[in-house]
């Protein structure tokens, strides 16, 4: 686990060089460990370590093959890697470290770019041949490490994070359709950045560089090397057989994911996915270390109990952090800080504070990431669900969509919570497929976005269009947890991960997003993951018999950060400086009036939505100021 960058150039005295020994620099906190730089000919590589297996200086990158011709840096974990030892040695290799960056490397001077289907783990990688001048980058299946790019000074310049490229010189220009975007989502969708000419490298692409044939390096594009295969037809229609597979493809992961040189242990926040990777990986481990928290001030989010409840089940060693609100309000400035765009998922914080307690015990968790994209977690999934039974309840609610308008929901109430989900129901319900989908992903309407922005682009209708990949569709719900893995889960959901837990250096591995795993589970038709009463089916059934007693019988609660007392309190003065009428004009990006109104809603006593809509604003407001601007 680590940091890489590099440049990529034709021209082997490029200027960009002398900056990039402080550009890489800026990957210090997922690499506080050791640092390193090879450069040869037009090719500067990269790497900020984290230690994680073999934490010898072996095992350090940039990291050469014994005929001194190629060349890798490699963040993330080869978790399979010890099956290709043998092999290596019987091929005449004489393996220097202990390391799966070597095992990799030595895999790439035999098969090639086909190595990468070997591989099971995370990971983005850059590897460059002296010889023949080619460079290949790869970036794991499902999106878990990030790697972003961008045309440079006649080269390609890559990295973990934005901020190596922006230290580069890469200019600064907001992106309007990506800007469109993520006050839609309250993230960033797909490969665009929120600065124009900044691209991620999609989950599953790659990048193939003949330094020999390129006379223009930015016409190079990305290729696909991996799809999650899918078919609505030939699914596994025995509910025995689907669940002995999943479990021996989840145990297997797991204790894949339990490799390590140093501390290791499990997020357990008492919920059914966690609770699963803990008690698995406690088959295999002794004295595992499990790690909750808690929120003291709201009994009501608090699910510390159950993980405890879980951790004495398992006979784990436990630690609960309990936190209070301005816990999560002090951590809030180092985590807009360390943000390279805008991102506004709330959640972020408690993920945040989570890893942050738990790098004092470890360097690695396990997490329960992925399982409800995979096995229909989600409330969306359930509202499509009877959206497709087309019960009496749900012509019912549709019926009474427009007098649902008239009332006023939000989250901060139960009941109040309970109303904003009807009307959304409601609203969905004379949508079609893809609209609804779009729409419950999102925190704002496309309409209200317009009236916030002055300008708006076409760029964004297209690129919605693009980002709903799998055809979603009202007669095949599995089509819609392929578009969330394809959307929610990788810019989001992995997104927040992977920031907040390297803002540590932590790496998080999540067992459910193996790539077996993964396909296993598009091979089940969804009647065995939701239906009228239960949802994640087979996941519950599967492995109901290794935990507690009781365990099913309690609703889920979830986490939820008290975003609307901040803002209307101690976040009060910041919005002040933030939505200054003389910034905003300056800016010449939002209509005053529109936030002014949204400002105003938010003091109602139905403040809505306009929470979500403040928290992306104050979110996007502090990285223009504090990065755009700089």
């Amino acid at each position: 686990m680590c940091g890489i960058a590099g440049i990529i150039s034709l021209h082997e005295n490029n200027a960009l060089f002398e900056k990039f020994p402080i550009a890489l620099n800026k990957l210090a906190k997922r690499g506080p460990d050791s640092s390193g730089i090879y450069i040869n000919n037009g090719v500067a590589l990269g790497h900020r370590r984290l230690s994680i297996i073999d934490t010898s200086d072996a095992g350090s990158q940039p990291m050469t093959d014994s005929s001194d011709r190629y060349t890798i840096v490699f963040n993330g974990e080869f978790f399979n890697y010890r099956d290709f030892i043998e092999e290596l040695k019987s091929d005449g290799i004489h393996l220097k470290s202990h390391s799966d960056t070597e095992v990799l490397l030595y895999l790439y001077i035999k098969y090639g770019i086909k190595c990468i289907n070997k591989i099971n783990g995370f990971f983005a990688f850059c590897i460059y041949d002296k010889d023949e001048e080619t460079v290949f980058i790869a970036r794991d299946r499902f999106g878990i490490k990030p790697l972003v790019y961008a045309f440079h000074n006649d080269s390609i310049c890559f990295s973990s994070e934005i901020k190596t490229l922006l230290a580069l010189g890469v200019k600064k220009s907001i992106d309007t359709a990506s800007l469109e975007l993520y006050f839609q989502l309250n993230y960033l969708p797909g490969e665009y950045s929120m600065l124009e000419g900044i691209k991620r490298l999609l989950p599953g692409n790659q990048l193939l560089i003949d330094l020999k044939k390129e006379k223009n390096l930015s016409e190079i594009t990305p290729e696909s090397w991996y799809q999650i295969p899918y078919s609505s037809t030939g699914l596994i229609r025995s509910a025995s057989e689907a669940g002995k597979g999943l479990y021996k493809r989840l145990d297997d992961a797991v204790s894949r994911r339990l490799i390590s040189d140093v501390p290791l242990g499990c997020f357990l926040s008492g919920g059914v996915d966690s609770t699963i990777i803990t008690a698995l990986a406690s088959l295999h481990t002794e004295h595992l270390k499990t790690f909750s928290i808690g929120f003291s001030d709201d009994p009501q989010f608090d699910e510390t109990v159950h993980a405890e409840v879980v951790a004495n089940h398992f006979k784990t060693d436990h630690q609960t952090f309990h936190l209070k609100s301005h816990d999560l309000l002090d951590a809030l400035p180092e985590i807009l800080n360390y943000l390279d765009e805008p991102f506004a998922d709330s959640s972020s914080l408690a993920v945040f504070i989570l890893s942050r307690e738990c790098r004092k015990h470890v360097t690695v968790a396990l997490s329960g990431d992925g399982a409800d994209e995979l096995f229909s977690g989600y409330r969306k999934h359930r509202a499509e669900w009877m959206m497709v039974q087309k019960s009496i309840q749900t012509r019912i609610v549709k019926a009474a969509a427009p007098a649902l308008k008239n009332f006023h929901g939000s989250r901060q109430s139960a009941i109040g919570n309970k109303l904003r989900q009807l009307q959304r129901f409601a609203e969905g319900a004379s949508m079609s497929p893809q609209e609804r989908y779009w729409r419950w992903c999102s925190i704002s309407k496309i309409e209200d976005v317009k009236r916030l922005l002055k300008s708006t682009h076409e760029r964004e209708t297209k690129r919605r269009t693009m980002l709903l990949t799998s055809d979603v569709n009202e007669s095949d719900l599995n089509a819609m947890l392929l578009n969330d893995c394809k959307l929610v889960l990788p810019f989001d959901m992995l997104v927040k991960v992977d920031q907040m837990s390297m803002a540590n250096s932590l790496e998080v591995r999540v067992p459910f997003l193996d790539y077996e795993v993964v396909e296993w589970a598009f091979k089940m038709p969804v009647e065995m993951k939701i239906n009228k009463h239960e949802q994640k089916k087979i996941l519950k059934d599967t492995f109901k018999h290794l935990l507690p007693k009781k365990f099913f019988e309690r609703k889920k609660q979830g986490f939820e950060v008290p975003i609307l007392a901040w803002l209307k309190t101690d976040l009060s003065p910041l919005l002040d400086q933030l939505f200054n009428q003389q910034f905003i004009e300056e800016q010449n990006i939002f209509n005053y009036n529109e936030i002014a109104t949204i400002r105003k809603k938010l003091f109602s006593s139905h403040p809505g939505d306009a929470t979500g809509k403040i928290w992306a604003l104050l979110v996007f407001q502090y990285w223009f100021r504090n990065v755009y601007q700089n």
